[in-house]
């Protein structure tokens, strides 16, 4: 290149289409999490079932003080998903009544087809304690003891209060609020904390859709103070867990707690709560004492399935999908981040788009497109199907993207759907858009003699990316009249028009020395007689068999 060519802005140095900014959940999502709340429980329980959470056999030992004595005890369950407290506790206490509710009606489902649901030990109804009066389920001050185990974190923040106000009504005066949820510092708000997957202050949205609350202390203690309930005991506890076969040793954190009604009469309450760890040195001297006394066993931790996500923060592989893709003669078994999991996703590298399965097709009724050529994908993802056709074809093929994660299972997908002979002619490679030195890497491994086509399918989505594209393909592209035939060293994109019009594309590709040879749909060649990509598409079939009509194809050339 003449050095008096123009070249990329500065800021475009190091931009990407999966950008690293930890920016939060946006308000769209905010309000569709807390709307849609019931549907996406439904969905955890259609799924698991009642094999997510372990069966909590601890109560008893921690709590069984408070269950037993006093003739026989109405307790309430809030948030009691498919029973896992229910059942333990009438197994310990035969002679208790519980009422159970939880918003999610698949999670009521679930406990009234429990092999120990008795309805003269259980009255199971679905409620949403933020809008739904308890009152009408339950006769007011009547309950001993409410268990909110695992449970408040769920809730907005915002609409705690709107719970507590709910339970305080069918209480009795005396009675209990025994409490375990989430603690600030617990490895999984660690982990959300590098991922786009805060709502507000200590409040996170998992791959599902669900929530979860991180409470401190001070946090906990005002929210149920300042609706009726007085601290009777509170303990923050962690538990290291290791993970022997990646050698890692995690924290987890959660709080204990038991609550009573406030009575102004009755100072004991709060002299009790003052003798336990409020104070945040005796806390972190207390959690150093558990640890020390290895005094809580495994049941202390609830969680049993899916833990891989919140403790070593990897997907479990429950959250990929293997799909069977048929194109062309080409068969292929992709595993790919399911679409339960891909609404919070930060990668769209991890989905397989309408764009891949037509360039595929294209690519597999058209190998001359590639054939004896150096070939770079652009933007590949995870699936590679289109990498993985033109291996077949072509001299050398490197499949590029910017995200890990994508790259990682784009490795797996390769190796587990081609043939051996062609592992040796496709390369996995990261490229940032607009990063030298990943630019330099790939140079050299076709010695810098540039590429012949360079492919991309679906990465003209980010506005901000469309300037770094065009310049990181211009480095890479293949220099005119390089090729010793009369193939013309070509850039060819495949998408569906988003934020990014054709005009706007247009003009970022001319900054960088790009001309439009041709279009399609509508291919009107600017240089041939006859349309280029539209030849593509001639007795094979390919019109009839779009995966989207709003698909277009743009084939460019340096000018």
């Amino acid at each position: 290149m003449a050095s008096g060519e123009q070249k990329a802005p500065s800021q475009t140095q190091r931009l990407q289409i999966y950008p690293n900014t930890n920016s939060g959940v946006t308000p769209f999502w905010r309000e569709k999490y807390e709307r849609e709340a019931k549907r996406y429980w439904d969905v955890f329980y259609k799924r698991h079932k009642d094999r997510f959470f372990k069966d909590r056999h601890y109560l008893d030992k921690e709590w069984g003080e408070y269950f037993s004595g006093g003739g026989r005890k109405v307790i309430l369950e809030v948030g009691c998903g498919a029973g896992n407290t229910i059942f333990p506790v009438i197994a310990s206490y035969p002679d208790a009544f519980v009422y159970a509710c939880d918003f999610s009606p698949r999670a009521i489902e679930l406990v009234k087809t429990h092999e120990d649901f008795k309805e003269s030990h259980v009255s199971a109804f679905v409620s949403d304690l933020t809008a739904d009066d308890l009152c009408k389920e339950i006769l007011p001050s009547s309950v001993d003891i409410v268990t909110m185990i695992f449970m408040l974190s769920a809730v907005s923040p915002e609409k705690m209060p709107l719970v507590l106000q709910n339970v305080r009504k069918v209480i009795k005066p005396n009675g209990y609020v025994l409490f375990r949820d989430y603690a600030t510092g617990d490895l999984a708000q660690e982990r959300f904390s590098g991922k786009d997957q805060k709502i507000s202050d200590n409040f996170y949205v998992r791959g599902d859709g669900t929530r979860a609350y991180y409470f401190s202390n001070e946090f906990l203690t005002n929210l149920f103070k300042e609706n009726g309930f007085d601290v009777h005991k509170l303990h923050v506890y962690c538990k290291q867990v290791e993970n022997r076969s990646r050698e890692l040793i995690m924290n987890r954190r959660w709080v204990q707690a038991v609550f009573r009604v406030s009575d102004s009469s009755d100072s004991s309450s709060s002299k009790e709560a003052e003798a336990n760890d409020l104070n945040s040195d005796k806390v972190d001297k207390e959690i150093k004492q558990n640890n020390l006394n290895g005094s809580l066993n495994d049941s202390a931790v609830d969680l049993s399935e899916g833990v891989a996500v919140d403790m070593f923060g990897v997907l479990p592989s429950s959250e990929y999908d293997i799909i069977d893709i048929n194109l062309r003669g080409w068969d292929f078994k992709i595993s790919l981040l399911s679409k339960e999991y891909q609404h919070t996703c930060k990668s769209t590298g991890l989905m397989l788009w309408e764009s891949a399965r037509l360039m595929a097709s294209v690519l597999a009724e058209n190998p001359n497109i590639v054939a004896g050529k150096r070939v770079l994908e652009l933007g590949c993802g995870s699936g590679g199907i289109c990498s993985m056709i033109a291996a077949r074809y072509a001299d050398l093929v490197v499949a590029t993207d910017g995200d890990g994660f994508a790259l990682d299972l784009l490795a797996k997908n390769v190796a587990s759907n081609i043939e051996p002979s062609l592992l040796t002619k496709l390369t996995t490679k990261k490229l940032e858009w607009g990063n030298k030195d990943h630019i330099e890497s790939i140079k050299e491994v076709v010695s810098d003699k540039g590429f012949d086509v360079i492919m991309g399918t679906d990465v003209t989505y980010i506005p901000e990316a469309i300037l770094p594209l065009f310049a990181t393909a211009k480095e890479l592209i293949a220099p005119t009249g390089s090729s010793e035939d009369d193939n013309v060293p070509a850039l060819v994109l495949c998408h569906i028009f988003r934020r990014v019009d054709e005009p706007t594309l247009l003009s970022a590709a001319a900054d960088f020395g790009f001309r439009l040879v041709d279009k399609w749909p509508a291919g009107t060649s600017t240089d041939l007689s006859q349309s280029i990509i539209g030849n593509w598409f001639v007795d094979n079939g390919l019109k009839d068999d779009l995966p989207s009509t709003a698909l277009n194809i743009l084939l460019f050339c340096k000018e």
